[in-house]
């Protein structure tokens, strides 16, 4: 509005829209023998970018400016260059570029390699650099890249690791000696292997737990040793029913359990010296840090705020930077110093409402749930706000998304399924051969007893989610058609045998181990497990937004899917836009909300106002 100053346009906003306008920056990362460079991810301009930052000088520059964004990006060890992933309007199908930390021109950082879907990266303090990389036509490569003027190189790459089943890069060791990797040649591709080898590609150790793919035990690289001539290697294991690290020496051929007996899952990595471990808890929707130092007895706590933990790093001068934030508090980037760390300028997000826990008894074992409701008694229409993955979980961490529904007076309940990960091995790998449905018995559970206890109103019940999520919205429109009074479906698998077909190669590998095989080899699970199948019996209103550009969820199965809603007249919305798998533009995920929003809103009545 004209004469209106910026603080002023965004105080007289509504505070659902503040939330996501509101500047938001990423855990810095930082060169490992430059630690003053660092180097993190903004919404300042209104598209999510790279940042540069000098901590000697204070000064900061964005480094990366393009129309859909740009989030993955790598420090050198010496910080005198940017390495940043190059996709085309978010199809995650490119190539790694080069910028000088000072700002300059970008440049190919491996000229010679194809555009390809990333799978892993890491970089030599020599200037080389081992790039992974996914293909429909060669499956998974791993490439060595020598700097232009090393002994017998040109700056060409060598290809050092080539197999048809998802892999990736894990780690370089601290002299550039070892190279981790990450594989399912067994075929199980929730459940990786690992193997050490050398530049030239031969072999070091194996470290294989799932014994040739015949057990569900997966390893996972957490980084080498951060010391010069150290070869240990810290890893994450599930061999007692958890993720929970322990430290590997494939040279020595030595493994050394850590007595980090806490709860839930614990991941782990360096501190700069090598001298000790951040220990990352993360328990029933909440996470905390712990420092654990080889040969203790156990480890010791570091003090956080109640909430989530959503990434931490230990600095040279032994503090923590991590970034928290609750459900209820905005994120942070804050230090064990005391200090906040990077503040962006700008108006702060408003604040949003605590959730409360809900433990559920379902089919398969106890369901965690998450409660966010608004003011004044219910029962109020309710947001089953599904997450995506479905390896992942809901966290008391601040989403700007749910608290949006809040504020039009909508509760929000959000379920860690059977496949969400923070609950134990089982609870992860519980949905195999019947996906889908598994998880819509534990959500069914749940919106069963938020009726009964007065929470939710039957008549006005919303299933909605994004990716996975939005997978789970079609799916239980279909297979569950007089629960749900509208549907919500973001960037959704929507036809599974077209999106097996269409989807990146890394994602059919998971497909494949989810439900057994191929859609011709298993073509009854694929049929059980897909939204396309039940169509015809969806009867509520149905809200579905697409990237046409998505390489997860391509859009021609979403096309598949609407054809038939459209084909019987049942009642739809269809949103395509010019991006991927989501969108990093802060104004076209604000459009994307709004639209939900309204579609809402019109199909329900009740609630408040769109502008509350």
């Amino acid at each position: 509005m004209e004469g209106m100053s910026e603080s002023e346009n965004v105080s007289t906003m509504p505070e659902w829209e503040q939330r996501f306008r509101a500047p938001r920056v990423s855990l810095p990362d930082w060169a490992e023998d430059a630690p003053d460079r660092s180097l993190f991810v903004s919404n300042a301009t209104g598209t999510y970018e790279l940042y540069a930052w000098d901590r000697a000088s204070g000064q900061q520059r964005q480094v990366t400016d393009r129309p859909n964004g740009t989030t993955d990006g790598v420090l050198t060890p010496d910080g005198e260059a940017i390495w940043w992933f190059s996709d085309t309007d978010g199809d995650e199908f490119g190539v790694w570029m080069r910028q000088p930390f000072g700002g300059g021109e970008d440049e190919p950082a491996a000229p010679g390699l194809a555009p390809s879907y990333p799978a892993g990266l890491a970089i030599g303090r020599d200037g080389s650099a081992v790039i992974g990389r996914s293909t429909d036509e060669d499956g998974t490569t791993v490439h060595l890249v020598r700097p232009a003027g090393c002994a017998g190189s040109g700056g060409e790459s060598v290809e050092i690791y080539r197999h048809r089943e998802s892999a990736g890069v894990g780690d370089l060791s601290h002299d550039g000696t070892l190279i981790a990797l990450e594989h399912t040649e067994h075929g199980d591709a929730m459940h990786s292997a690992l193997r050490v080898v050398r530049p030239d590609g031969s072999t070091v150790a194996e470290l294989d737990d799932t014994e040739g793919g015949t057990k569900e035990l997966g390893l996972a690289v957490l980084g080498f040793a951060p010391v010069a001539g150290d070869t240990r290697l810290l890893v994450g294991h599930q061999r007692r029913g958890r993720w929970e690290p322990m430290i590997w020496d494939p040279v020595a051929g030595t493994e050394t359990a850590l007595p980090v007996d806490l709860p839930g899952d614990v991941g782990a990595e360096w501190y700069p010296d090598g001298s000790a471990l951040l220990v990352e808890h993360s328990f029933e929707a909440r996470s905390e840090l712990w420092r654990y130092e080889p040969g203790a007895s156990g480890p010791v706590r570091v003090e956080t705020p109640a909430g989530t933990v959503s990434g931490a790093t230990a600095r040279p001068d032994g503090t923590v930077e991590y970034l928290w934030s609750s459900a209820a508090q905005p994120p942070v980037v804050r230090s064990t110093s005391g200090a906040v760390v990077l503040d962006p300028p700008g108006a702060k997000a408003p604040a949003s409402v605590a959730v409360e826990d809900a433990w559920v008894k379902g089919p398969g074992g106890r369901i965690h749930a998450l409660v966010q409701k608004p003011a004044g008694d219910g029962p109020f229409p309710t947001v089953f706000e599904i997450h995506g993955g479905p390896t992942w979980h809901d966290s008391d961490a601040f989403a700007s998304g749910p608290a949006a529904w809040v504020d039009h007076g909508f509760a929000v309940v959000r379920v860690n399924y059977r496949g969400s990960t923070g609950y134990g091995r089982a609870w992860t790998d519980a949905l195999k051969h019947r996906v889908g449905l598994i998880e819509l018995e534990d959500i069914a559970a749940v919106r069963d007893w938020s009726v009964k206890s007065g929470l939710a109103d039957p008549q006005r019940l919303v299933l909605a989610g994004g990716s996975w999520g939005g997978y789970l919205t079609l799916l239980g429109l279909g297979t569950q058609p007089d629960a749900w009074a509208l549907g919500l479906a973001a960037v959704p698998v929507a036809d599974y045998v077209t999106a097996y077909h269409d989807e990146m190669e890394a994602l059919k590998a998971m497909d494949r181990t989810l439900l057994g095989g191929t859609p011709e080899e298993v073509p009854e699970r694929f049929e059980a497990s897909s939204p396309l199948t039940y169509v015809d019996a969806v009867r509520a209103p149905v809200y579905i937004s697409a990237g046409v550009n998505d390489p997860r969820c391509p859009i021609r199965q979403v096309e598949n899917y609407v054809d038939r809603l459209a084909a019987r007249g049942a009642v739809h919305e269809v949103y395509r836009y010019d991006a991927g798998h989501g969108s990093l533009v802060v104004e076209e995920r604000i459009k994307q909300v709004r639209l939900e929003l309204e579609f809402a809103l019109k199909h329900l009545g009740g609630g408040d106002a769109l502008g509350a």
